[in-house]
Order: structure tokens, then C-alpha cells, then sequence
């Protein structure tokens, strides 16, 4: 009897140990897939971003840029269906250790009631306490073990709920700011294939409307206001600009336009001069410009827009 009593004991601290060690291996497993995953996208955003800054001009056909903004948007619609993917995989996991763990804490209390039944028994049979008072504390101590456990679960899966409902605002919000991409990128596919200056600047209305603090959207709109001739609106859009993005080459270079038209010439050349320095692009641009038709002759612009050869 005392041997059936031990090896009871012993199978009771073996599931117990299996209890507490198999949701955090679990949980480890499942934390590791989750990080390479997650390694995997940064690795892929990583290369993507070096191949778009490896690029040595720009694109300007229509249909590379339809293409690309096609790439775009279903590279994005891949990584919101791969963070769904990840967030239901963790979820899965998650649920199948809690699954696993009241599976074990069951088998754990029946081997317990059976360890407290034997051990009742001999009691009785020895004489140190009744039968009544053995059941009371057999049950006292199985309520005590199932509300530690179901309470210790409960902790995990209201957690977990938490978890997953920040999750599904990150993708909601995620999923907003792709469709709102996609509805610039389309009036920017749009604009291009514009060819009246005034046609241009209601769709840059559109996307300032979308995106106020677009600073490429208010320097392109500021090139049509100079196509019409409205060189003081040029200023105050590229003054615009440069309030939001102070290192902006191209609104520092519409503002260079601008102050030419307008015959303000020092500051013409002081704006020019400046973006040249961010952007070498803009120094033969500068010199076929016809805004600066009225700085054509002076040797400070000539030495500035030359290209060395």
C-alpha cells in the first residue's frame, strides 16, 4: 500500500512539472516563429527601399509609373494579408497551449483525486482521522488547485483578447492608409496625363485635400500656377512648402521662378543657388528655364547653371 501511495505521488509531480513547462515551450515556439517571420518582411522592406534609392533618374512614362503604382499596391495588400496570417497563427497557437494546459490540469486533478482517495483509505484503515474530515479537506484543496488554474487562464485569455483586439485596429488603420495611397497614387497617375495647367491644379487640390501636408503636391501645384503666369501665387504655394520641408530643393527652385517673374532678382538668385546646392539636377534645368529669361545675361547666373563638361 505505502509503494502504490509513492508511485502515485510521483506521477502527480510529473504531470504537475509537465503542466508549468509545456505552455511556456509552446509559447516559446511560437514567439520564435513569429520573430523570424517578422525578420523576413524587414528584410524584404529593406531591400525594396535599397532598390528604389539605387534608381539614377526618374521615371516619367505613364505606364512605368501605372506599373509601379500596381506593384505598390499589391505589395501592400500582401503585407496586410501576411500580418492577418501572422495575427489568426498566433492566435491558433495561443488557443491550442491553453488547450493543451486544461487537458493537463484535468488529468492532473484526477490523479490528484485518486492520490487523496488511496491516501483517505489508509487513513481510515490506520484510524488517525474519519472519512468525513478527509473528503472536507480533499475537497477544500481540489476547489483551492482548480481556482488557481482557472483563474491563472483566465489572466491569459482576457490578455490574449486584449492583444487581439489591438491588432485588429493596427490592420483596420493599416488597410485605410493603403486605400488612401492608392487614391493618390491614381490622382498623380492622373495629373500627369494632364496637359492644361489648370486641369493640373484641381487634381493637386484633390490630393491636398487627401494629404494637406503633401509637400510635392503644393510645389507641382506651384509650377502650374507659374505655366499660368500667376508668379505671386507660385511664391506664396512654394513659401508654402518650404514651412512644412525648409530643405525642399524643388520648392526653393519654384520660388527661384517665381522671384525672377517677378523681378526680384537677388532673391531669385539666392533661392537658385540654394537648391542647386541640394539638388546638381536642378542646374541644367535652370538654364533652359524660360522664368529666368530676365537673368540670361548676368554672370552670377551663367556661372551657376554651367555644366562642367
Amino acid at each position: 500500500m505505502i509503494r502504490t501511495v509513492w508511485n502515485l505521488v510521483l506521477s502527480l509531480m510529473a504531470f504537475a512539472s509537465a503542466l508549468v513547462l509545456l505552455p511556456e515551450r509552446v509559447h516559446a515556439e511560437t514567439s520564435g516563429d513569429v520573430d523570424a517571420q517578422q525578420a523576413k518582411v524587414e528584410q524584404t522592406q529593406a531591400k525594396a527601399e535599397q532598390t528604389i534609392e539605387a534608381l539614377n533618374a526618374p521615371l516619367y512614362s505613364p505606364f512605368t509609373e501605372r506599373y509601379l503604382l500596381d506593384e505598390v499596391k499589391t505589395l501592400r495588400q500582401m503585407l496586410a494579408d501576411h500580418r492577418v496570417e501572422v495575427t489568426e497563427k498566433m492566435t491558433d497557437r495561443e488557443l491550442e497551449v491553453a488547450d493543451k494546459a486544461l487537458m493537463y490540469a484535468t488529468d492532473t486533478v484526477t490523479y490528484f483525486f485518486y492520490l487523496i482517495a488511496g491516501a483517505s483509505t489508509l487513513l481510515v484503515l490506520i484510524g488517525w482521522n474519519s472519512l468525513r474530515e478527509i473528503k472536507e479537506r480533499a475537497s477544500a484543496l481540489a476547489n483551492d488547485e482548480i481556482q488557481r488554474i482557472t483563474s491563472s487562464y483566465e489572466e491569459r485569455l482576457e490578455k490574449l483578447e486584449r492583444e487581439l483586439h489591438s491588432k485588429s485596429r493596427h490592420i483596420a488603420a493599416t488597410q485605410e492608409e493603403i486605400e488612401l495611397t492608392n487614391e493618390v497614387h491614381s490622382l498623380w497617375l492622373k495629373a500627369s496625363q494632364e496637359s492644361s495647367a489648370q486641369n493640373k491644379i484641381a487634381i493637386y487640390d484633390q490630393i491636398l485635400g487627401l494629404r494637406p501636408e503633401d509637400v510635392e503636391a503644393i510645389t507641382y501645384k506651384a509650377d502650374a500656377a507659374l505655366l499660368l503666369g500667376q508668379a505671386q501665387w507660385a511664391n506664396a504655394l512654394a513659401n508654402r512648402a518650404l514651412t512644412i520641408d525648409p530643405e525642399n530643393s524643388h520648392a526653393k527652385y519654384q520660388r527661384a521662378c517665381a522671384h525672377a517673374e517677378s523681378g526680384y532678382i537677388e532673391e531669385a538668385l539666392r533661392d537658385l543657388s540654394e537648391a542647386i546646392e541640394t539638388s546638381e539636377a536642378l542646374r541644367e534645368q535652370a538654364a533652359h528655364d524660360p522664368s529666368f529669361e530676365k537673368l540670361r545675361e548676368l554672370d552670377e547666373f551663367i556661372s551657376m547653371t554651367q555644366v562642367d563638361s
